[in-house]
Formats: C-alpha cells, sequence, structure tokens
C-alpha cells in the first residue's frame, strides 16, 4: 500500500477583531477659525488691563506680523528693534520654506513692544520673548498654550482655537475687504497661490461675492 502524505490544516482565527479606533475621533480637526475684530478686542484689552505686558506685545506681534508660531517665537530683539524701538516695518526669514517676509507693525503693536523691553531690559541678540530661562526663548508649546488662555479668557472654546487662528486673522480680514489675493499671499510668504487659497479657505461663493461688487 502507498503511504498518502497528509496536507496540514491551517486554522482560520474567526474571532472578530474590534474595530481601529479613528485618530480623529471625539476631536475637533480642520483649519483653526480666524479671531474675529470683537475677539481682537477683547483679548487686548483684557491683557492691558490685567498689566501682561509681555503677552500683549506677543499676542499684537503675532497678528500684526501673520507669522507661523514657531517664527513667532524665533523673533529676535534685533528683528522688530536693533536700536531699543520698534520699527515700522519688519522682516524675517522663515523656518519653513527659508524665504523672507515683511509685514509692518502698527503703533499700538510698536507701544506694546517698547513697553515690553523697557520693562525686560532685553537686548539685541536676545529672543524677543522669553522662557523659562533669560537666554532660552519662549518655544512653541509655550506659545501655544498662551494663545489657549487668551481665547478661553473671553468665553471662547480654547480647542476650536490655536496659533494658526492668529495667522489667519489679518490676514481674512485683509482679502474680505480688498479681495487682493496677491496681497494676502505675499503677507503670508507663501510661494504659490493655491497654498493662500486653500489657507483661507476660499469658497466659490466668496470670488462671487467679490465680483458682485464691482461695477463695469
Amino acid at each position: 500500500m502507498e503511504d498518502h502524505a497528509t496536507t496540514p490544516t491551517t486554522s482560520i482565527d474567526t474571532t472578530a477583531k474590534p474595530a481601529r479606533v479613528p485618530w480623529n475621533k471625539g476631536k475637533l480637526v480642520g483649519a483653526e477659525p480666524p479671531l474675529r475684530p470683537c475677539h481682537v478686542w477683547s483679548i487686548r484689552t483684557k491683557l492691558q488691563i490685567e498689566g501682561k505686558k509681555r503677552d500683549l506685545a506677543l499676542f499684537n506681534l503675532a497678528i500684526d506680523s501673520k507669522l507661523r508660531g514657531c517664527d513667532v517665537v524665533a523673533v529676535r530683539v534685533d528683528d522688530v528693534a536693533p536700536s531699543g524701538y520698534s520699527m515700522d516695518r519688519a522682516t524675517i526669514r522663515q523656518k519653513k520654506t527659508g524665504r523672507p517676509v515683511r509685514f509692518g507693525l502698527t503703533d499700538q503693536t510698536r507701544m506694546a513692544i517698547d513697553d515690553y523691553l523697557r520693562l525686560t531690559g532685553r537686548k539685541p541678540g536676545q529672543f524677543l520673548f522669553a522662557g523659562r530661562g533669560d537666554r532660552a526663548g519662549l518655544t512653541t508649546r509655550q506659545y501655544a498654550r498662551l494663545v489657549q488662555e487668551w481665547v478661553a479668557s473671553i468665553g471662547l472654546d480654547p480647542a476650536k482655537f490655536g496659533t494658526h487662528s492668529l495667522r489667519r486673522t489679518k490676514a481674512v480680514l485683509i482679502y474680505r475687504r480688498t479681495g487682493n489675493l496677491r496681497a494676502v499671499q505675499l503677507l503670508l510668504g507663501h510661494s504659490k497661490i493655491e497654498s493662500t487659497v486653500r489657507y483661507l479657505g476660499i469658497e466659490v461663493d466668496d470670488a462671487i461675492e467679490i465680483a458682485e461688487k464691482i461695477d463695469i
């Protein structure tokens, strides 16, 4: 009799595996919305009343500069006040793109920075905003935490707003008032106009609304 080789059987595990929980379940995702002008004034007034000169200077600079969080905390005294007093305009080289971006400083921002510098005595060569150590600059995480504190202090949900909210605030306002997408692109330091369109969340209805304002 011939010996017949038996083929080993493999058992299939039919036990149902638990479904993988999506990473964003229960979390708010998507673009951080810009602050409204009333929000800006509320936060600014609150910081003034509480005498938080560093936070006021930081908040105002973030709104005016429209910089990413990593670039805001990297600003040095030389960048905005090389002679001890803040300038009308400043230029920062962006970490993400390596491209320089120029921005103007409003009178209230310059005043806030000058008051902060007089209080702290920070000099050229140092980070404008100090972190825990005198030499170390503020970290992006510390900055993000401050932004959450600011928005929460005026009754907004800190889970919905972040550092990009401050970056978007003035850019969105400029676009809505002028419809000049190219100007906003330059102010944000984007290399492509498509990036600005996505960043501002421009929809077809926005474009139509702008077009309807033009008579010819």
